[in-house]
């Protein structure tokens, strides 16, 4: 499993410093933001598995961030803990109320924080909120999310998967593939960023399976860019040899050596206009087919 990332959100560089001295020494990767609007600004562009978030900042205060992750789709799931001097009771239930997970006083033990971290992150994964590798949402937030969709009218459910990434993690290992789903997410991240709305929706379904739920209007175009550009630059995870010829050696089930295409990425997309859906099993099912079609398209 790769390391687990944390985004402290602290102005003051002597606590920020030793937090991120700290956790790096516990395994984790740690991403430090000095203000409110920068912490924002890294989460879109790689999530973290939970965020360390001061209130007092210098400006907007660590309410404002948290209000804000908790109105955007696509940041909605990821685990909060207040760090903050008040110890009002007022202002603790201010930072639950807003959907904080946890809350600690300076001054603080930090084992204490420690354990609250951990403890955090294994709720969430525990209860198919995250993915621990990309740290976006998973099984029950993707089922949630696609209950809510059905409802609504002009969307359009993306199904993508890697093609030959096992093959990819049979010979790079798992570190190298785990380098992949996280670029892969950042990716998905950037053109919808870009393309897309804050309403729209990015979840890990498992393994080299990501999905996206959008408008109708802009899906065809955020799937061919995603398309293009995963092909290009997934090629940079290749050694210089394999990106030359084009293929890779990868053993078969029998062991034996054969060639393997480079990876790319098979998007098989559905909405109300293409199909009539009865109720989630069915989007999932048939996008699924879509997108097998699209891989047997992209292989022949």
């Amino acid at each position: 499993m790769s390391k687990a990332r944390l985004m402290i959100v602290e102005d003051d560089p002597d606590i920020s410093n030793m937090l991120r001295i700290y956790f790096n020494g516990q395994g984790y990767d740690v991403d430090l933001a000095q203000r409110g609007s920068e912490a924002l600004e890294k989460t879109r562009q790689v999530m973290p598995h939970l965020i360390v978030l001061d209130i007092m900042l210098p400006d907007i205060d660590g309410y404002e961030v948290c209000r804000t992750l908790r109105t955007n789709t696509r940041t909605s799931h990821i685990p909060v803990i207040f760090l903050t001097q008040k110890d009002e009771r007022s202002d603790k239930l201010q930072g639950l109320e807003l959907g904080a997970d946890d809350y600690i006083t300076k001054p603080f033990d930090i084992e204490e924080l420690k354990l609250r971290v951990q403890n955090a992150i294994a709720r969430a994964e525990r209860e198919s909120l995250t993915d621990p590798q990309s740290g976006l949402p998973a099984g029950r937030l993707i089922e949630d999310q696609l209950r809510r969709l059905i409802r609504q009218k002009g969307w359009a459910f993306m199904d993508l998967r890697i093609n030959y990434f096992d093959a990819f993690k049979d010979v790079y290992g798992f570190i190298a593939a785990n380098d992949v789903l996280r670029f892969a997410g950042m990716l998905l991240g950037e053109v919808v960023d870009t393309l897309g709305t804050a309403n729209d929706f990015i979840g890990h379904a498992g393994g080299d399976n990501f999905v996206i739920m959008t408008s109708e209007t802009t899906a065809g175009e955020i799937r061919q860019q995603l398309k293009t550009r995963f092909n290009e630059e997934v090629q940079s995870h290749y050694n210089f040899m394999d990106r030359q010829q084009g293929f890779m050696m990868a053993p078969d089930d029998s062991g034996k050596m054969e060639k393997s295409p480079l990876m790319s990425l098979a998007v098989g997309l559905v909405s109300p206009s293409t199909h009539t859906f009865a109720d989630i099993r069915e989007i999932t099912e048939i996008a699924a087919e879509e997108r097998r079609l699209d891989a047997a398209a992209s292989n022949g």
